[in-house]
């Protein structure tokens, strides 16, 4: 099987594109500039305006779709119009499966970049391509630098109560794999990592990791937004779910096992 793969310069499309290969996928990667990679067939795709797009999918079987950007001022046109272009592209060359990979709570949690992935969802169920979507939650390395940039003022600054279960992200990649192997679900699939954490266990798990003795500084978000956190709006109790824990992502990347 032939597979295109959207954003395949991301973390998760890192993960996955040695996991294709080492599946028996053919893969052809995309990205928004040429890559010089011998190991590797590349076509460059612009989603915002559509460009190499029917290049890249001809003569493709399935399409992975991972490419997004988050938290800019041109995410709707490229989450949301981008992939209804790559969509109606790839039902113009006869593609068999478009999966779509999203995010557990874009229908719960009401965050801007959340309602383009939504709307990009139903983009792909309405599209002319037999479908999948997978919502993922967060990846550890998201989470990691999270605290980093909550961190940086001194203290660790976060609501206590917010609730995630991050999932490693070549987890992900091989649940994908599976789903390319089976073919359209026609409906969405959650999946998730083994432990939900409050944002304070994560935070202590983290600190015991690197050594840090920075305190927590509570801060309650406000609104429909930090009820929809506390009340676990990013978690789910799908099955299966990953292995691997948030102490296993601290003791891979800190050479220290957190507090579990």
């Amino acid at each position: 099987m032939k597979v295109l793969v959207t954003g395949a310069g991301g973390t998760l499309g890192r993960a996955v594109l040695p996991r294709l290969r080492a599946d028996g996928f053919d893969v052809r990667a995309t990205s928004r500039r040429p890559r010089h990679d011998p190991g590797a067939d590349w076509a460059v795709v612009d989603l915002a305006s559509g460009a190499g797009l029917d290049e890249a999918v001809a003569g493709v079987d399935a399409v992975l779709h991972l490419a997004s950007l988050p938290n800019s001022r041109h995410t709707h046109r490229v989450d949301v119009l981008g992939t209804r272009r790559l969509a109606l592209a790839a039902g113009r060359a006869g593609v068999g499966h478009l999966v779509y990979v999203s995010i557990v709570g874009v229908d719960r949690v009401s965050l801007p970049y959340y309602r383009h992935k939504l709307a990009a969802e139903q983009v792909v169920s309405a599209g002319p391509v037999p479908w999948t979507v997978l919502r993922a939650t967060q990846f550890p390395p998201f989470l990691d630098r999270l605290l980093r940039a909550s961190s940086r003022l001194g203290p660790v600054i976060g609501d206590p109560a917010v609730l995630a279960q991050p999932v490693d992200q070549h987890e992900v990649a091989g649940r994908l794999a599976e789903r390319l192997a089976v073919g359209p679900l026609s409906g969405i699939e959650e999946y998730a990592g083994p432990q939900v954490l409050r944002f304070d266990e994560a935070v202590r798990a983290w600190q015991s990791a690197r050594g840090s003795r920075r305190p927590l500084l509570p801060v309650r978000f406000p609104g429909r937004l930090g009820r929809a956190l506390r009340e676990g709006g990013l978690t789910t109790t799908a099955s299966p779910t990953g292995t691997r824990t948030w102490a296993d992502h601290l003791d891979d990347t800190y050479g220290r096992i957190g507090a579990r």
